[in-house]
């Protein structure tokens, strides 16, 4: 992975470059060299990459070119850091002039660009040096490393695969899966169809095909059958030649066909199984080119039902390939704990002493198959004893982590096959505490801001992330948790032997580091680039802290005491890009950083959560953290100085129980209004409402995507709707006003409302405002709208009729007040694809229908704390596709009319309806 450090370098260095190109012309031939140089490098580990982890010669050469390139970086990041702290204080000392510009000239920053060519310098001759030393020590060209080479590591410990035997299909646990498949191959369309069974390494998608493979009914439904092991170094001619042989085409009396070119091999596949109903399996795919440069070699009769099988981690294959796609899922405890007990044998299956043991192997193997057999297989050669039991699963982690046959040994299989630029990305996933559920927007945030990122065309940076992720989704080495309303990853997760894998790997690419692992008492390792504090907070008050090299720091603990105020950062490692303060033992008063914290220039990322009780204090030295770009306060109370808005590198504000100070009447007469229109960087934006809203600021943030505004003044909505209107790039809006409305301000909101139709990207509204009534000309509508919530809207006239003609709507939640009136009706037709709906605390409604037609998706209904609705709406009996129903502090007479209605027809309400509390988190 030391290519992508290499990357990220470069990149950043060419940009500093351009920025400064008065001061790098002086050292521009030091600063050409370094570059040149690591571009080499970099390319000679792309070749090189896989080696490098059973190779210790290699390993030993790569970690000295990652430790000269962190050397170059923080070579760069001081004299940065330097030229920013100079500037800061010429500005503080003449600060009083104020309107006097502050500069520095070249003539300020000499002695700087003098030390900067030095150091760039010797960085030049350390990384001459490593050259030198790998043509003296015998070290060989990346490019000898090919597949079939005598001389690779690599292929010392493949394993060659063979078609699989009867014998080594044996499942468990897979039963639906198996009848599944059989399914997908044995019936449905006449023509070849594509099947592809898709998950994470270890999970059964070989054991499963086996299985399939030689099942009876299979062998005798299909003609011909042929099953080749694909893997990640393969040739198009190899894997013919394997199929032409399983299908007869070569016989031992026709090796002169060995002579034929791939196409005519090719050919000659085609006519072997033309007018033949025929299975292939290609087991363990890894690139989109394998069926694509073989499809054209099966027939693809009309009336044969031939099937292709295809094995693969990776959804991208599965859906190049136009497949029928197959998600093989992780074991539930009760088959994990089959399986593992048909591997340990019938001995221990019956060992009084087993079920001590039981919950942890579960827990430990998280349903994965491959890690379930290889304990199973290890336990099963131990003696029945629980000090040999014991003994054994104390070292766990060794059995399941060591080696290239061990489940870390294979799931790296995956890590190896990523792409540089994503391996980053996936080792940080090892930073997240053990089954997190980590939320897709930080994830996205905090890769941005250690710059894990390549720029890509005209794209955003959070757009080309996006698609990083999607990718680790698709090739199966992380989990989607849950979605948003508009298909986008909302969380995700990892499973544990591939958190352990991340781990492992960012340990060995000194990508990370935990205080549990280190002295952090006597000083830092210079390698530490990225450090976890769990349990030594004593180190934030640590000189060595200030003099580390650290990028990245994670505080997961903070001193305590019986003050009422924690000062945060008297001495800051000065080339901090990300901060986060995971604390929840504190419940102080206040949370200060110190003023110290200006000096934190290079500061991208800056995140506070999990405190109680306690108030967050910036200091106005946040003006001088000019390259941050996100601020998240979680739900904490946090007072943001002014001075923010200087800051235009901003991307994404999340406070939303932040404060923003106002501005004196001497700051406001010599530096005039607060600049936040000049915030144009801004995407995210979560605040109060306040001061900052004046002057058509918000109006003048182009490039937001997600606001949410609490405590809006009534009195300012107008003003605030003009500026909304012109947010054309909005996708997740929400507002909620601060009291009361008189007629003129509810006025102004429904006058509001009837902008929002040129918000083409809105895919996501809440409502907090009174409005009384919805404008109901079409053209007013929102065409993307997936969700919508209302709260304490007070609408007087039936929503339903307008609603229902949302083309898109399929979240539809009415809260508290929302609607004030006794009567609602879904009219016909309308609420086409709407799938959920909730109504809370209408405590005027008494008469709730549903007509024939509308909502024919609708799966889930909920109606909570609406006391005066006593019948259920006959039109959902009508809706088939209906999966739940829950009814919380309801009227009697509903609760009676849908548990003891008898009639036929109501089976299936009774079977899907629950009284129990729903999830409150609806505001």
């Amino acid at each position: 992975m030391a290519e992508s450090s290499i990357s990220f370098f470069v990149e950043k260095l060419g940009a500093l470059v351009s920025q400064q190109a008065s001061l790098f012309g002086v050292v521009e031939g030091q600063v050409r060299q370094l570059c040149n140089e690591l571009e080499w490098i970099r390319q000679f580990l792309e070749y090189a990459d896989a080696e490098r982890r059973y190779d210790k010669m290699f390993k030993l050469w790569v970690n000295q070119i990652r430790d000269a390139t962190f050397d170059a970086e923080d070579v760069i990041d001081e004299f940065v850091f330097k030229l920013e702290r100079k500037w800061q204080q010429r500005f503080n000392n003449l600060k009083f002039l104020n309107f006097l510009p502050v500069c520095m000239g070249l003539p300020d920053k000499l002695p700087l660009v003098n030390e900067l060519n030095d150091r760039i310098s010797a960085v030049n001759i350390t990384l001459e040096k490593i050259l030198i030393n790998k043509g003296r020590y015998g070290m060989e060209d990346p490019r000898a490393y090919e597949a079939g080479s005598s001389s690779s590591i690599f292929h010392t410990w493949k394993e060659k695969r063979v078609i699989p035997s009867a014998e080594e299909s044996n499942v468990v646990g897979m039963k639906n899966d198996v009848v599944a498949l059989k399914r997908k191959l044995l019936e449905g369309e006449m023509e070849r169809g594509v099947v592809a069974i898709v998950g994470m390494g270890g999970l059964g998608k070989t054991t499963l095909a086996k299985k399939i493979y030689h099942d009876s009914d299979v062998q005798h439904h299909f003609d011909r059958r042929a099953w080749v092991y694909v893997s990640q170094e393969f040739s198009i001619r190899e894997l013919l030649l394997g199929i032409a042989k399983l299908v007869n085409v070569i016989t031992l009396a026709e090796n002169e066909k060995l002579k034929f070119d791939d196409d005519e091999l090719g050919q000659e596949v085609y006519k072997s199984l033309e007018g033949k109903r025929y299975l292939i399996v290609f087991d363990d795919v890894w690139n989109t080119h394998v069926w694509r440069g073989l499809s054209s070699y099966f027939p693809a009769e009309s009336n044969m039902s031939s099937r292709v099988l295809i094995t693969t981690r990776n959804d991208q294959i599965a859906m190049d390939a136009r497949s029928d796609c197959y998600k093989l899922q992780l074991l539930d405890e009760d088959k994990s704990w089959e399986l593992f007990l048909n591997k340990a044998g019938s001995a221990a299956a019956t060992w009084a002493g087993l079920e001590e043991f039981k919950e942890g192997i579960v827990a430990k193997c998280k349903g994965l198959p491959l890690a379930i057999v290889v304990l199973g297989g290890l336990l099963s050669l131990k003696d029945l004893t629980l000090d040999s039991w014991r003994k054994v699963l104390k070292s766990m982690d060794w059995h399941l982590n060591q080696g290239p046959h061990s489940c870390l040994g294979i799931l790296a299989l995956s890590y190896n096959d990523l792409p540089s630029f994503l391996k980053p990305s996936f080792l940080y996933f090892g930073v997240f505490p053990d089954d997190s559920e980590i939320k897709a927007s930080k994830l996205i945030r905090l890769w941005i801001a250690e710059g894990f990122v390549q720029k890509r065309g005209k794209e955003t940076l959070e757009e080309i992330v996006e698609d990083y992720l999607s990718e680790l989704i698709q090739r199966s080495m992380i989990q989607v948790a849950d979605m948003r309303v508009d298909g986008r990853v909302k969380s995700c997760r990892m499973h544990d032997l591939l958190r352990d894998l991340a781990i492992s790997e960012g340990k060995e690419e000194k990508h990370f580091e935990v205080d549990e692992n280190i002295d952090v008492i006597n000083g830092l390792p210079t390698s530490v680039r990225r450090l976890i504090i769990n349990t030594h907070h004593q180190i934030i008050s640590s000189p060595h802290l200030q003099n580390s090299n650290l990028r990245s720091l994670v505080l997961n603990t903070l001193p305590t005491g019986e003050e009422d105020e924690v000062v945060l950062f008297q001495k800051c490692p000065k080339l901090l890009r990300v901060l986060h303060v995971n604390v929840t033992q504190i419940q102080g008063f206040y949370l200060e950083p110190s003023i110290k914290m200006r000096e934190l220039v290079h500061l991208k990322y800056l995140c506070f959560s999990g405190f109680h009780s306690m108030i967050i204090r910036l200091p106005p030295s946040i003006e001088g953290l000019v390259n941050l770009q996100t601020l998240d306060s979680d739900n904490q109370l946090i007072y943001i100085p002014h001075t923010i808005c200087k800051l235009q590198q901003m991307r994404h504000v999340t406070c939303r129980d932040g404060w923003i100070s106002r501005q004196s009447m001497r700051e406001r007469w010599v530096y005039g209004h607060l600049d936040f229109h000049k915030m144009t960087n801004l995407q995210t934006l979560y605040l109060p409402s306040d001061d900052w809203l004046e002057d058509d600021n918000l109006g003048k943030l182009t490039n937001l995507k997600q606001l949410k505004l609490k405590k809006i003044n009534p009195r300012s909505l107008e003003g605030l709707f003009r500026s909304i209107s012109q947010l054309t790039a909005l996708q997740n809006l929400k507002l909620m006003t601060n009291g009361d409305f008189s007629l003129e301000e509810v006025e102004y909101c429904t006058i509001g409302l009837k902008s929002f139709s040129c918000h083409k990207c809105l895919y996501k509204l809440f409502l907090g405002v009174t409005i009384l009534r919805l404008p109901v000309e079409t053209a007013h509508y929102l065409p993307n709208l997936s969700q919508l919530k209302l709260y304490r809207t007070r609408l007087e006239e039936d929503p339903m009729p307008v609603l229902g003609r949302l083309p898109n709507l399929r979240i539809l939640i009415l809260l508290y007040d929302s609607y004030v009136k006794g009567k609602m009706n879904c009219p016909p037709g309308g609420f086409l694809v709407l799938e959920f709906l909730q109504m809370q605390k209408l405590h005027q409604l008494e008469d709730f229908s549903i007509e024939e037609t509308a909502m024919p998706n609708l799966k889930t209904l909920k109606i909570e704390s609406c006391d005066r609705i006593t019948r259920f709406p006959d039109g959902l009996l009508r809706i088939g596709k209906l999966q739940r129903i829950n009814l919380f502090e309801v009227s009697l007479e509903l609760k009676n009319m849908v548990s003891n209605t008898p009639r036929k027809d109501w089976n299936r309400i009774h079977l899907i309806t629950s009284y129990a509390p729903s999830s409150r988190k609806n505001l």
